[in-house]
């Protein structure tokens, strides 16, 4: 299937009335008569046999050191940015999903969350470990804002909100700009990508790709895979990175790394993992693995260190990847929050997260997600208690 290419405003506009958006969808492949799907088949092994879904239970008493001890060790980035990056790519991790990727001249941000909390309550639901490292009102001028789908952990209200004020772009998976639409983000500032589909920013050599991912959407129990979620290639000159959004392990890597390879960065999720949720959450051994099969380059693990949103320690993923990743030559870049970092560069590889807990090895009452229960309430027959298996992760 040809790379369709989405540019200029007259289309995107009429791309975003409500009509032409529902026959945008029910043209996917990947929709059916109750949503969007992953047509690829789940990879054998990938669901540990035997693997119960966490529980209501599990989320508000289970796991240890599921939040840090202590704030994570983190950089105001200002002072890097006022600096154009020796190479034509440079990379700013914000916390989970949130990238300030520097390419060609040109300053894209990916899946931008600012907001207090991954949740529909200001109130109640995961809660940040701590502050992104710069204010999102501070953050110099951007160019493009991608987000990869519209769980809360990646599209997030308040940060909509705050971006509504400006006039970025942004870039996103077909159906989420239902949501931006609703929120205020004006029609023409908004492209909604099919996978293999491609915006080019007018003016400027700035390619996004959507790709394949394996994984569901959502932000209530009746909207479930009622818009589509992507992996999203950045492209500009001879650079290119690779943000996988989240999503689970698939052999599609290899085609996306034909189509639209090699990368010079490759961002994965390896947070948020759990045995039952192996086949549209990749953690770090998987994540490994997608990279091999994306044809390699530099590694920067996102989706980790900022929310409490599974039942591993908070520094696991870090950990498997220190270990690992060593073994099998990839070339990990793993940056402390707001460190502005090239990959062109070598910088060695520090755990710096080491010193956060300073050896603390006690169970910690995480921050429970209780707008779950909440949610749930209503539906009565379908909540017998907290021992009820949570239909799908949270994120």
């Amino acid at each position: 299937m040809a790379v369709r290419i989405t540019a200029g405003p007259s289309m995107r506009t009429s791309a975003h009335s409500e009509e032409r958006r529902t026959e945008r969808m029910h043209a996917s492949p990947m929709w059916n008569a109750s949503g969007f799907r992953n047509l690829h088949p789940q990879l054998p092994g990938l669901r540990s046999l035997g693997a119960e879904r966490p529980t209501l239970r599990d989320f508000l008493c289970g796991g240890e050191r599921r939040v840090p001890s202590g704030p994570l060790p983190s950089v105001d980035p200002r002072e890097a940015w006022s600096r154009r990056p020796e190479s034509k790519l440079r990379a700013t991790w914000l916390g989970h999903s949130t990238v300030l990727i520097e390419i060609g001249g040109l300053r894209v941000l990916t899946d931008p969350v600012w907001g207090p909390r991954a949740s529909p309550s200001r109130l109640i639901g995961p809660k940040r470990f701590q502050p992104v490292p710069v204010p999102l009102r501070a953050l110099r001028e951007v160019d493009l804002v991608v987000i990869s789908h519209d769980h809360y952990d990646h599209l997030d209200y308040p940060t909509i909100r705050q971006l509504v004020k400006s006039a970025v772009p942004i870039v996103t998976s077909l159906g989420v700009g239902a949501h931006l639409e609703r929120w205020g983000v004006p029609t023409e500032r908004i492209t909604e990508l099919d996978w293999w589909e491609t915006f080019r920013l007018p003016g400027t050599d700035l390619a996004v790709t959507a790709g394949p991912a394996q994984h569901f959407s959502g932000r209530a129990l009746k909207d479930r895979n009622a818009t589509l979620w992507s992996s999203l290639v950045i492209r500009c000159g001879d650079r290119a990175v690779f943000f996988s959004g989240d999503t689970g392990l698939t052999t599609q890597y290899g085609q996306i790394a034909e189509r639209l390879g090699p990368f010079d960065l490759v961002m994965l999720e390896v947070g948020a993992f759990h045995p039952a949720w192996g086949d549209i959450h990749l953690g770090p051994e998987n994540a490994l693995e997608a990279h091999r099969l994306l044809g390699g380059g530099v590694f920067l693990p996102v989706h980790w260190g900022t929310f409490n949103l599974a039942l591993h320690a908070w520094d696991y993923p870090a950990e498997v990847l220190f270990k690992l990743g060593p073994r099998r030559n990839v070339q990990l870049l793993m940056p402390r929050l707001g460190e502005a970092v090239e990959p062109a560069r070598e910088y060695g590889l520090q755990p710096w997260w080491r010193g956060v807990d300073s050896g603390a090895s006690e169970t910690i009452a995480p921050e429970i997600e209780v707008v779950a229960a909440r949610a749930l309430e209503p539906v009565g027959e379908q909540m017998n208690g907290l021992g009820m298996g949570l239909p799908w992760p949270l994120d």
